[in-house]
């Protein structure tokens, strides 16, 4: 861990007024957090389109770097796990995003480049038929998808009910927050927040003494819908802030699915819009989820493993696993970029041929996102 990056990273989203884009820009022109520190007096030299008063308000970094001091000495008091934009245990995901956070805040074991995410969203008034689906697709995802990790927001409603089914059916589960990790709102979560960090765990962008403000749950949907493969929103009125992140999940290009409801029930409304208007595929089951993600082999792979013949299971290649193949077996273990770099593949589509050559028993995941060819 770079502590002295971090400690720049934490006072540049400070000198930026938590203007997350700004923060971002500087940060990915100049290439570091401490290389914006270090062009502080000059950084309409190095970088030309920024303002003036942008220019004048980065020349002063005493306060920041204070805070930032103060927040560094909560961190390790309280074991937590900062993630800096680029860093090997920052989610892949999010990363490719446009506006991803310059650094993460996270408590928890689950690992977040897993290699299925999705996130359960929806209104916060659920009703019984809200609850009845959660529980009856986590229950069914399980048997067809034994390793998956599931997002969710914390929040009253759907949120809570897709951490506590999840945690039931022990899958491993991820509360975004859209406050600091000093306190947790709505306090009557805390119990499932304190077994979340045993299964799963908790993730903000937000340093300490952040309050829970209604701008900062708008800004922490991108993260719900960044780090996941898929969004599934599951109840909704006709306005809610499930269909802002079906929405930003539509425009990160992730696979967005809903579940219809009764025409004129009030909190199916907007799931039956978004459907109507082909922003969400519609689901009534885990299995129409499985079949549209094209994760029906996950459980042939856990047979498989069990039984020993992972190589026996797709004993043939395509020409793009043979690529990757071939660039393990030149170059020895990788990590994904790397593989991305020299095989020419994209990142989106190379994680896809790199779970079919793990499900064929040809690679193998290891930690820090590097792949092993198995010989």
């Amino acid at each position: 861990m770079n502590e002295q990056e971090i400690y720049y990273a934490i006072a540049l989203t400070r000198m930026t007024g938590f203007n997350f884009q700004i923060a971002l820009h500087l940060y990915q022109t100049l290439g570091s957090a401490q290389a914006v520190y270090e062009h502080r007096n000059n950084i309409r030299d190095a970088i030309p389109d920024s303002t003036e008063r942008l220019a004048v308000a980065m020349k002063d970094w005493s306060a920041a770097l204070a805070r930032a001091a103060q927040e560094m000495a909560f961190i390790q008091k309280n074991a937590i796990q900062p993630l800096l934009l680029g860093s090997e245990n920052y989610p892949r995901r999010l990363a490719e995003c446009p506006d991803a956070p310059i650094i993460l805040y996270y408590m928890g074991t689950a690992d977040l480049n897993q290699s299925r995410v999705i996130n359960i969203i929806g209104t916060r008034h659920c009703t019984v038929y809200g609850q009845d689906l959660i529980c009856r697709f986590i229950n069914d995802l399980r048997r067809f998808c034994p390793n998956v990790l599931v997002v969710s927001g914390l929040a009253y409603g759907i949120d809570i009910c897709a951490h506590r089914y999840a945690l039931q059916n022990g899958y491993e589960t991820i509360g975004v927050l859209a406050h600091g990790l000093d306190e947790l709102y709505p306090s009557h979560h805390r119990d499932t927040a304190a077994q979340m960090l045993r299964q799963g765990g908790l993730l903000t962008e937000y340093m300490s003494e952040t309050r829970p403000d209604k701008v900062n749950f708008v800004r922490r949907n991108r993260i719900v819908a960044g780090i996941c493969d898929a969004t599934i929103l599951v109840e909704s009125a006709a306005k809610g802030g499930g269909l802002i992140t079906t929405g930003i999940a539509m425009d990160y290009n992730r696979s967005v699915f809903a579940f219809p409801g009764s025409v004129g029930a009030p909190y199916s409304e907007g799931c039956n819009q978004l459907i109507r208007d082909n922003g969400a595929q519609l689901i009534t089951s885990a299995d129409d989820f499985v079949k549209a993600m094209g994760w029906q082999t996950d459980a042939k792979l856990r047979r498989a493993q069990a039984n020993g013949i992972e190589r026996m299971l797709f004993p043939d290649l395509s020409d793009d696993e043979q690529t990757i193949v071939k660039v393990l077996d030149g170059m020895g273990d990788l990590q994904l970029n790397q593989i991305s770099v020299k095989t020419n593949i994209p990142i989106g589509q190379l994680t896809a041929l790199l779970f079919q050559l793990e499900m064929k028993g040809v690679v193998r995941p290891l930690a820090g996102g590097t792949y092993h060819l198995l010989k």
